[in-house]
């Protein structure tokens, strides 16, 4: 595997990990400022974004660990 392909799919990995981070804080942030009633739907969107994203680094970690 290249090194600039090596590079490229850390940076994607590490990207995919803080966005995830993000959309889950986001997401808390939405559930717990809305009030006692339900949470918006937009936490619960928040929530699955963030989750998936996690998912997606984990695999782009796992393919570039294949690869080596």
């Amino acid at each position: 595997m290249s090194p600039k392909l090596k590079r490229l799919v850390t940076a994607v990995a590490w990207i995919l990990f803080v966005f995830g981070l993000m959309r889950l804080l986001i997401g808390l942030v939405y559930a717990f400022g809305s009030g006692p009633g339900a949470p918006p739907t937009h936490a619960f969107y928040d929530f699955a974004v963030g989750v998936g994203s996690l998912i997606l680094s984990a695999v782009a970690i796992k393919i570039r660990k294949s690869l080596e």
